[in-house]
């Protein structure tokens, strides 16, 4: 049966939605959009704040060649129908301070935000970007009740991208030609596989030497520390726009990129309920597998002991809610 000429025509586009609309969330907002990935509604507590900003970035739409509908909010409900909640919400660090050191105030807004976000919209994939990461991903996965293929942390694209910057900075190279993988927790035990890392093809190992690399490593480790440092009154938010951004493009065209994503593990590299990054395919359904690389030993150990801390975050950010 044909529907009737004056019938209008309803078409279901992608929605995106980010709770929290600061500098990482707004960010992200504009990437989704500008890269005609999505519509976006950008939600935070903050009356005013997100329906400004989506304004601001509604009125450049024309100017960036673009039709995404952008939406602020404070409601919930308008969140409605999302393929993708992306939650940034959360207080960021300050200099001096560890990403455990948010785990009393950020538990409570993501678990709250979780629930929140998944009532109005229970198909979605969720990624979690609030730090400490691999603990709120953990906690929202508690809070959802998804299935581990549908919520992920962001972090070890982040971190991936930072080693690959550090390595093409000291070469002197494309950086669009430096490929590295880092695993792990997203903090100061995270696992950079300088094995892996490569320039066109060609291993770092046989272009730089190893007290080299071993800077390089450390620099990556403390990546996200050297921003806040620098920057006094907040930290990093356009590189972790971009490699959230990466991740909802790899989902919503279902791309099947191998990307580093903090995922629930049941036994993978010998970790059981634990969330931690590892490489993973991205598609339409959210995480399609885990690839398990063969590590060598120190590899394995690093993994397991960037487990071990977060296991006991986890146990902490447990007793917290409880009280």
């Amino acid at each position: 049966m044909s529907s009737s000429p004056n019938s209008p025509i309803v078409c279901n586009l992608p929605r995106v939605t980010i709770v929290g609309a600061g500098r990482v969330g707004s960010t992200l907002a504009q990437r989704v959009a500008e890269k005609n990935l999505a519509d976006v509604v950008l939600l935070d507590i903050i009356a005013g704040m997100p329906q400004g900003l989506a304004l601001d970035l509604m009125e450049a739409r024309g100017i960036e060649i673009h039709n995404r509908q952008i939406i602020g909010t404070n409601n919930y409900a308008d969140t409605s129908g999302s393929q993708i909640v992306v939650i940034t919400a959360g207080l960021p660090r300050k200099p001096g301070m560890s990403r455990d050191d948010l785990l009393k105030t950020n538990a409570k807004i993501v678990v709250e935000a979780a629930k929140n976000a998944i009532a109005h919209s229970p198909n979605a994939i969720f990624i979690i970007v609030t730090n400490p990461l691999d603990v709120m991903t953990y906690l929202a996965w508690q809070a959802t009740g998804l299935p581990r293929d549908r919520i992920m942390g962001m972090a070890g694209v982040l971190d991936s991208a930072r080693f690959e910057t550090f390595i093409a900075l000291e070469l002197g190279v494309l950086p669009a030609d430096v490929k590295a993988m880092v695993l792990g927790s997203h903090g100061d035990l995270m696992v950079p596989l300088s094995r892996y890392a490569t320039v066109n093809g060609i291993p770092i190992t046989e272009l730089l030497d190893a007290a080299t690399i071993e800077r390089l490593v450390e620099r990556t480790r403390n990546g996200g520390a050297e921003i806040v440092e620098l920057m006094q009154t907040g930290g990093a938010f356009f590189a972790p726009a971009s490699a959230t951004s990466v991740m909802v493009e790899s989902i919503l065209l279902n791309q099947s990129r191998l990307l580093p994503v903090a995922t629930y593990l049941q036994g993978e590299y010998g970790l059981e309920d634990v969330v931690i990054g590892v490489p993973c395919r991205l598609g339409c359904g959210g995480i399609e597998s885990i690839l398990e690389l063969n590590l060598t030993d120190g590899e394995r150990e690093g993994l397991h002991t960037s487990a071990q801390s977060v296991r006991k975050s986890i146990e902490r950010s447990q007793e917290i809610l409880a009280e």
